[in-house]
Formats: structure tokens, C-alpha cells, sequence
């Protein structure tokens, strides 16, 4: 938080939630797609920032971060066989 304003930043937390439908990634339905449908993410902050402050460092968080990235922009995925 330092990085983008002066206010304090006392703790965070992440929860991560999903929805998946085990039929498909256990193979119980061919109908069933494998893998989650939806991912929400819930951030707890303790801090004094203002809504503007913590909107900027969303988006900072969400430009910088790998497994975000990598999940919105689902990346190209090759399968060979040696």
C-alpha cells in the first residue's frame, strides 16, 4: 500500500471460492464440463485508505499479479507426446 499512497495498512486477507461441478472431473457425465465455472475473491483490508485508494490498488493488484493474469487471460496450453 505504501507504494501507492500514504495510508496504513494494517492486515489483509484473501478468500478464494469456486464453482465446480464434480460429475465432470470425476467422470460421473460427459455433459458436465470439468474444471470451475466461476472464482470470486473477497478482500478483507484493515486499513484507513479512502474507496479511491483502495479501487487503485485493485487494479494495480490485478495488473501485477500472475495467477490472476494467467487465469483471465487463459493462456495457450500445448500437449505433446514423447
Amino acid at each position: 500500500m505504501k507504494a501507492t499512497c500514504s495510508s496504513r495498512l494494517s492486515s489483509r486477507a484473501l478468500e478464494a471460492e469456486g464453482d465446480l461441478d464434480f460429475r465432470g472431473t470425476l467422470g460421473g457425465s460427459k455433459e458436465a464440463p470439468v474444471g470451475f465455472q466461476n472464482i470470486r475473491l473477497r478482500i478483507s483490508l484493515d486499513t484507513d485508505a479512502a474507496e479511491d485508494q483502495i479501487a487503485t490498488l485493485i487494479t494495480l493488484t490485478e495488473r501485477s499479479c500472475v495467477v490472476y493474469q494467467t487465469l483471465v487471460q487463459g493462456p495457450q496450453i500445448k500437449v505433446s507426446v514423447l
